[in-house]
């Protein structure tokens, strides 16, 4: 392939090709060919060819996994926000394979926040479960979910994987309403880093949800903490 040989532009051609190469041939979570395989085909040497690659990683297009090679993140994904959103059947409308595990699920005391959001005393036990979302194999956010009905527990002890709000509806009869989101930034911790598989002090999406059932009352309050290279948030209005 014939590239631009202009010495402080071949990468950023080489970059500019393969970014187009990841629109047309890639989804997020496939890898690409090795570094030689594209040295070769870009007709370039390694080192071009890493500081191409490093311009995709910069943009959150492309991730380096030591030992396996580079990732196709393919940034970013679309997700509205209105009382009806709902993470996995947006995703598969865009094309991709959305996941949901359970990583944690226990009885504890609610902290103030969590209290005033569920309109409970501090202190009172609450449920709290803890998801991770991946999108063709990419972790994408860890979810904390909180409620505040303990007859619920026995039930949702038996959720581990999927949609959380099928399986309250399948299970529970119930259907929740994005009723309030507030939206922040802050850097990624050691913790998150190493569930969402990221480096330390990456950005990371700060979503808080209310979510109520049709009687009005909130039902979940839940903590999104989302890579801020994975999805654009979009406000719609009516």
């Amino acid at each position: 392939m014939e590239i631009s040989r202009h010495p402080t532009t071949v990468y950023q051609a080489v970059a500019a090709q393969l970014e187009q190469a990841l629109q047309e041939r890639y989804r997020c979570g496939d890898y690409l060919p090795s570094e030689q395989q594209l040295a070769d085909h870009y007709e370039v040497n390694r080192h071009t060819l890493r500081r191409a690659v490093d311009e995709l990683v910069n943009k959150g297009l492309l991730q380096r996994r030591h030992g396996v090679g580079i990732l196709v993140l393919m940034r970013p994904y679309d997700y509205p926000l209105h009382a009806q959103a709902r993470f996995s059947q947006n995703l598969m409308e865009q094309g991709s394979h959305p996941t949901s595990e359970r990583l944690l699920a226990v009885l504890r005391p609610a902290s103030s926040d969590v209290a005033s959001a569920l309109g409970v005393n501090e202190g009172d036990n609450v449920i709290h479960l803890r998801t991770l979302r991946r999108v063709n194999g990419v972790a994408v956010c860890v979810i904390n979910h909180f409620l505040a009905e303990l007859s619920w527990w026995p039930a949702l002890q038996q959720f581990h994987s999927g949609s959380l709000h099928d399986f309250m509806q399948q299970q529970l009869g119930l259907s929740l309403t994005r009723s309030q989101t507030r939206i922040s930034t802050r850097r990624a911790q050691a913790k998150e880093c190493k569930q969402l598989e990221i480096a330390l002090q990456s950005p990371l999406l700060c979503v808080r949800t209310l979510n109520k059932h049709r009687d009005g009352q909130v039902a979940e309050y839940s903590v999104s903490l989302t890579r801020g290279d994975m999805i654009e948030l979009t406000l719609e209005h009516e």
